[in-house]
């Protein structure tokens, strides 16, 4: 059986409706909380901090709502879990596609993944997500992890 965002998803990594000032403080919050869930290694944080510097995950999106997913090395990860943020007002990531400009974000996954492969793949399903803005406007309303994994649920349901 393969796992799903679903699956990966650590409840207590996870920060709906946080008012954060910039990226870096969604990203220090999501990996501590990852951190101190056991799923990933002191030095995550700052690589996934440093990574992000290099190589931007900011991406926007069709609908209202636009996303990052910071992520790192599978060497910083004791096991694999996904953290995430909804941001009460957007924060700046710098673009994915084009680096030099940058993305106002809301929808924050923070990967923490133990084999480059589940890296890719969760990556694409990621982005089968954030292909509906159905399904990113459930997630942006979410309250809590019931309603997290009802509008991942319905992912499968809605059409692009």
């Amino acid at each position: 059986m393969t796992l799903t965002l679903r699956d990966y998803l650590v409840p207590e990594a996870m920060n709906l409706g946080m008012d954060a000032e910039n990226a870096e403080e969604v990203i220090r919050n999501i990996s501590g909380k990852l951190l101190y869930a056991g799923f990933v290694r002191a030095t995550f944080t700052n690589a996934v901090l440093a990574r992000e510097k290099d190589i931007p995950t900011g991406l926007p999106l069709s609908g209202r709502y636009n996303a990052a997913i910071p992520h790192t090395e599978v060497e910083h990860v004791v096991k694999s879990g996904i953290g995430l943020a909804t941001l009460a007002r957007p924060v700046v990531f710098r673009n994915m596609v084009s680096p030099e400009e940058t993305v106002e974000v809301q929808l924050v996954f923070v990967l923490a993944l133990d084999q480059p492969k589940s890296q890719i793949e969760m990556l694409q399903e990621i982005a089968q997500v954030l292909q509906k803005p159905g399904v990113v406007n459930a997630l942006m309303e979410a309250k809590n992890l019931y309603q997290v994994h009802a509008a991942l649920r319905n992912k499968v349901a809605e059409k692009s």
